[in-house]
């Protein structure tokens, strides 16, 4: 049997607004097995933005703990927990955060730049990424000079970069039209698929959910 990926036990999460004390997440459990992918689902405000911030350390629990292929990220420091997420886990979020001012395949190239590569290497990779998700022609076009549909397939493309175990995505089809959001998910779920990758997705469109081999719901506290 697979040992999981990531392992999340009695996870809670407590903001503090003014005198009052807001209760996001509370006794989380959750894991996710090597190539499986796990729908995130609930209502806004469930906490399912916060719950992925703290499953990749980008945020830390109020109480207990996260496990990364065995090595819990509270004991890693932030320079640690960055490089992790550069080598290891690949992000898409509702809006695209592109740079503007960089072309599709450069904002692809960066995390790989990043993690040592050589330019040749990194752009000729990115290269690749963007034939994946039949943008090669677009390859030289900005943020701005592309579509919605076109810039999120961009940021799928660069969530690859760097050939991660693991996509964490927090919504990636919100903000796209259905005909846009059903493209994305068919590429997404090609490209998980091919790559042998776990899949972690925050969503609200059933139609995706109901293609994940299981969903994991957040209530509101």
């Amino acid at each position: 049997m697979n040992k999981p990926i990531f392992k999340c036990s009695d996870i809670s999460k407590t903001f503090t607004q003014g005198k009052n004390k807001v209760e996001v997440l509370k006794g989380i459990n959750f894991s996710l097995d090597k190539s499986s992918r796990v729908a995130i689902i609930g209502p806004s405000g469930s906490g399912k933005t916060t719950f992925l911030n703290i499953l990749t350390g980008l945020d830390t629990p109020s109480e207990g703990k996260v496990f990364y292929n065995n090595e819990d990220l509270n004991k890693l420091d932030e320079k640690q927990k960055a490089i992790m997420r550069n080598k290891e886990i690949g992000f898409v979020y509702q809006f695209h955060h592109l740079l503007p001012e960089f072309t599709a395949i450069e904002n692809i190239a960066l995390p790989i730049l990043i993690g040592g590569l050589t330019k040749n290497k990194a752009y000729a990779k990115s290269l690749d990424l963007l034939k994946r998700v039949n943008l090669e022609n677009r390859a030289n076009h900005k943020p701005s000079e592309l579509s919605g549909g076109e810039r999120q397939r961009v940021a799928v493309a660069r969530s690859l970069s760097n050939s991660p175990a693991c996509l964490i995505m927090d919504e990636p089809t919100g903000d796209l039209d259905s005909n846009n959001a059903r493209l994305i998910s068919d590429v997404i779920l090609e490209l998980v698929e091919e790559f042998k990758i776990s899949l972690v997705i925050a969503t609200h469109d059933t139609s995706l959910s109901r293609r994940m081999d299981k969903t994991f719901e957040l209530e509101i506290n």
